[in-house]
């Protein structure tokens, strides 16, 4: 009769484990690799399943603090003292870029130049044709058609547009009086889209568009890419190497809570719109999903460090790893 208890409780443990289920929901700028991610983990551990919904910051950072997911991800960094506010834990999973995408007849990846003055003069209305001198001055000698500019962005609550928003405050006095930062700002001109792969698509069937995005979804959508003037005044490609040349600046021992912005960050070869994509988890998580989670970040941090890679983001150096394993 023991024996027989002992088997059924060994039983009912085996198909509790085989049903544990771990749910995200959040931004988009991550999403291929978090796509990845949670399909490799859960074909390696056939007896956990993780899921991540591709909604945007805003929506994964309500879904976490009403507790209808077991973690967010978020390009829009809480504060030390919104997450204690918020009873939540922070911290950072991976780095990207944010590129300036482009439809215009005849210009190839990589080959427009924008600086710094004319990007945020187009999202702030002030240039509005193509053939402006100031972008010809940026371009010289280049034929660039003087169609009307069309300016594309996120119609959601957006980490990416935080990250955009937030470099265009820096390099823009204008911008940071008028418009601000935020994950949703009050655009002075444009269309939106919904989620990364809105603005792509946005930008893709229309002629004279320009608009921002993740790296991964404008190498993945074949959409030409523009140079940015950096803080150091150079003309930079955006290749994970120049987002790897930003994100080697950052000293995470003096960040609360892991709190961390790498735009316009100094640098020849540093490519001006990189960023840090996070998670956050509810400070009252069981323990048993708390076990869970770590087990599958902690995956995700070493194993799952080339997937990142491949899908052109840079995997967290291991001694800020070391710094987040304790935190969870």
């Amino acid at each position: 009769m023991f024996k027989k208890i002992i088997l059924a409780a060994i039983a009912t443990a085996s198909l509790s484990h085989a049903d544990t289920t771990l749910s995200g929901a959040g931004a988009s700028f991550p999403a291929p690799v978090y796509q990845k991610w949670t399909y490799d983990y859960s074909q390696a551990n056939a007896n956990t399943t993780v899921t991540y919904q591709s909604v945007g910051s805003g929506a994964g950072i309500n879904q976490i603090k009403s507790g209808t997911v077991d973690f967010a991800g978020s390009d829009s960094p809480l504060t030390l003292e919104a997450q204690q506010e918020a009873e939540l834990l922070q911290f950072p999973m991976l780095t990207g870029g944010v590129v300036v995408i482009v439809n215009l007849p005849g210009v190839k990846d990589g080959q427009l130049k924008l600086s710094r003055k004319v990007l945020s003069d187009i999202y702030l209305g002030n240039i509005t044709k193509w053939s402006h001198p100031a972008i010809k001055a940026c371009n010289p000698g280049m034929r660039i058609p003087g169609m009307k500019i069309s300016v594309v962005r996120r119609a959601d609550s957006s980490g990416t547009s935080f990250i955009f928003t937030n470099y265009l405050s820096k390099i823009s006095s204008e911008w940071k009086e008028e418009v601000g930062q935020g994950s949703s700002v009050k655009w002075p001109v444009g269309q939106g889209g919904n989620k990364n792969p809105g603005v792509c698509n946005a930008v893709k069937t229309i002629m004279g568009a320009i608009g921002y995005t993740e790296y991964t979804y404008a190498v993945e959508a074949k959409i030409p890419v523009a140079q940015l003037e950096n803080n150091s005044g150079k003309y930079i490609t955006p290749t994970p190497a120049t987002f790897a040349a930003s994100a080697a600046s950052a000293d995470w021992s003096k960040s609360k809570g892991f709190y961390m912005e790498l735009t316009n960050i100094p640098g020849d070869k540093a490519w001006p719109i990189t960023a840090v994509t996070y998670i956050l988890l509810r400070n009252d998580t069981p323990a048993a999903t708390r076990a869970e989670l770590k087990k599958y970040f902690m995956w995700c941090y070493t194993q799952g460090a080339k997937s990142a890679s491949e899908l052109h983001y840079i995997p967290l150096p291991a001694s800020v790893v070391a710094e987040v394993e304790p935190k969870l």
